[in-house]
């Protein structure tokens, strides 16, 4: 199990919502290139990044910051928000990326998220972000009628690496991970479920190492790695212990 440190980019600095809310932001780091070494310098393998403007704006926007990340470290990063073409997605595993997330594309257009399997294979993950157990899209702002189990298993035997599953209503505001419906929807599919949203503290990374959790391929954490509710280290020793990444 990987424990995914993330950056969320807004205007091109390091930022935390509370609920998914753009004007509810708070910035913990002017530069993003120098969070993510420092991130890597902690010992965790592998770096979770969201263009927030990008997906509000259904195209990259802060390119830039996620470049100087790519440029300053070693660790492979994941990246969403934005992202909807195959020509999109093409450009930026070019650029370094080791996966790409495609979220509101995955409900909007299933057919270009199979197509980017075939094409990418191995890089390619969905992002599937809930609010009362039903999928939100277009950066959170529209809340569709499908429900995020119902996503994931369209895409069963596609080639999704990963589902990177993200419950709103926790998102920022460390009330835990919803471990029971994060549980569920990795139950109900074959596809690797990364867990997201309301990591609250040591409390979360103790549930990461039970062994029913195990079914999981990791979990993010923003805001409590930021707050300093977790200690990286110990975190990741804990992990390591666990027979976790």
């Amino acid at each position: 199990m990987i424990l995914f440190p993330a950056i969320d980019l807004k205007d091109g600095q390091c930022v935390r919502l509370r609920l998914g809310d753009m004007d509810q932001a708070t910035v913990f780091n002017d530069n993003p290139a120098a969070q993510a070494r420092a991130f890597e310098d902690e010992g965790f393998t592998y770096l979770h990044v969201v263009d927030l403007n990008g997906a509000f704006a259904g195209e990259s926007v802060n390119g830039a910051a996620v470049e100087a990340i790519l440029e300053a470290v070693d660790f492979p990063v994941q990246l969403g928000g934005g992202i909807r073409t195959l020509a999109h997605i093409e450009a930026w595993l070019d650029k370094g990326l080791a996966r790409v997330i495609l979220g509101t594309v995955a409900v909007r257009d299933p057919d270009l998220v199979k197509a980017a399997c075939s094409a990418f294979p191995g890089q390619i993950a969905v992002g599937i972000d809930a609010r009362g157990g039903k999928v939100a899209v277009e950066g959170w702002a529209e809340t569709s009628e499908l429900s995020a189990i119902e996503l994931a298993r369209r895409f069963e035997g596609a080639g999704v690496a990963a589902i990177i599953y993200t419950d709103i209503d926790r998102d920022g505001v460390l009330a835990g991970i919803n471990w029971a419906s994060t549980l569920e929807l990795a139950a109900a599919t074959s596809i690797p479920v990364i867990a997201s949203g309301g990591l609250a503290g040591m409390d979360d990374i103790a549930r990461m190492t039970a062994p029913d959790a195990h079914i999981l391929e990791g979990a993010i954490s923003g805001r409590a790695l930021y707050d300093g509710r977790i200690d990286s280290r110990e975190a990741l020793a804990m992990l390591k212990g666990a027979g976790a990444r």
